[in-house]
C-alpha cells in the first residue's frame, strides 16, 4: 500500500542506500527506453517520408510508439522506482508528499541523463540524423502551447495519481502502466499537431540538447511542471481522504 503522505528532505544515509541507487538506475534505464522509442519513431518517419509536415497516419504511428514504449518503461520500473519516467511526474509526487526531496533530485538527474543518452544513441544509429525538438507549430502562439502542456500534463498526472498513487486504488494499480500510456498517446493525438505534446521535460530536453534545437523550449518545462503540480495537489488534497500524519520513515523501493 502507498505510504501515508509525508514531507521530508531525506536522510543523509539515503544518498548511498542501495534502494536509492537501484531506483535511480531504474529511472535512467526506463527513461532511456521511452525516449529512444518515442524520438526514434519521429526520425524513422523522417527517413521514410521526405515531405514536410505530419500526416494523420504519421501522427497515429507517433502516438502508438510513445504509448507502447511508455507502457513498457513504466511496467519495467514500477516495482523498483515507481516508474515515473518523467520529471513532471516526480514533481507532482513531491508536492503531494509521496517522495522525499532527495529522492526526487536523484530521479530528475537520472531521467535527464537517460533522455540525453537515448538521443545520443539515436544520432549514432541513424548516421548523425539530428533529433527533432519540440516547438509550437506555425500559427500557434507560445501561450497556446503553454496551456496545451499544462492541460495535457494535468490529465496525465491525474491518471498517475488515480491508478498508481491513490492508497485506495486497490486492484486498479495493475492497469496503471496501461492507463498512463493510454492518456499520453491520446494527448499526442490531440496536441501533437499544435505543440508536439511533450508532457515530459526529459523527453524534450534530450533531443533539444543533442540536436541543438531550443526554440520554445521553456514551454516544455514550465507547462508540464505546472500541470503535474496542480494535478498532484488537487488529487492529494481534494480526492484522497485526509490521512493521519506519521513521522518520516525510510523510503522503500516501492514508494512512489
Amino acid at each position: 500500500m502507498m505510504p501515508t503522505r509525508r514531507y521530508a528532505f531525506g536522510r543523509v544515509d539515503e544518498v548511498t542506500h542501495p534502494d536509492s541507487i537501484r531506483a535511480t538506475l531504474a529511472e535512467f534505464i526506463s527513461t532511456l527506453i521511452f525516449v529512444f522509442a518515442g524520438e526514434g519513431s519521429l526520425l524513422a518517419l523522417d527517413k521514410i517520408y521526405k515531405d514536410d509536415g505530419t500526416s494523420a497516419g504519421e501522427l497515429v504511428a507517433i502516438a502508438l510508439a510513445h504509448a507502447f514504449s511508455l507502457f513498457a518503461a513504466i511496467a519495467s520500473s514500477m516495482n523498483v522506482s515507481g516508474g515515473h519516467v518523467n520529471p513532471a511526474v516526480t514533481f507532482g509526487a513531491l508536492l503531494g508528499g509521496r517522495i522525499s526531496a532527495l529522492r526526487a533530485l536523484y530521479y530528475w538527474v537520472a531521467q535527464l541523463l537517460g533522455a540525453v543518452v537515448a538521443s545520443l544513441l539515436l544520432r549514432l544509429c541513424t548516421n548523425n540524423m539530428r533529433p527533432d525538438a519540440f516547438h509550437v507549430s506555425y500559427g500557434i502562439a507560445e501561450f497556446h502551447g503553454l496551456v496545451f502542456e499544462i492541460v495535457m500534463t494535468f490529465g496525465m498526472m491525474y491518471t498517475v495519481y488515480a491508478t498508481a498513487i491513490d492508497p485506495k486504488r486497490g486492484s486498479l494499480g495493475i492497469i496503471a502502466p496501461l492507463a498512463i500510456a493510454f492518456i499520453v498517446g491520446a494527448n499526442i493525438l490531440v496536441g501533437g499537431p499544435f505543440d508536439g505534446a511533450s508532457m515530459n521535460p526529459a523527453r524534450a530536453f534530450g533531443p533539444a540538447l543533442v540536436g541543438g534545437r531550443w526554440h520554445n523550449h521553456w514551454i516544455y518545462w514550465v507547462g508540464p511542471f505546472i500541470g503535474a503540480g496542480l494535478a498532484g495537489l488537487v488529487y492529494e488534497y481534494m480526492v484522497i481522504p485526509t490521512e493521519t500524519p506519521l513521522t518520516h520513515q525510510p523510503l522503500a523501493p516501492e514508494d512512489y
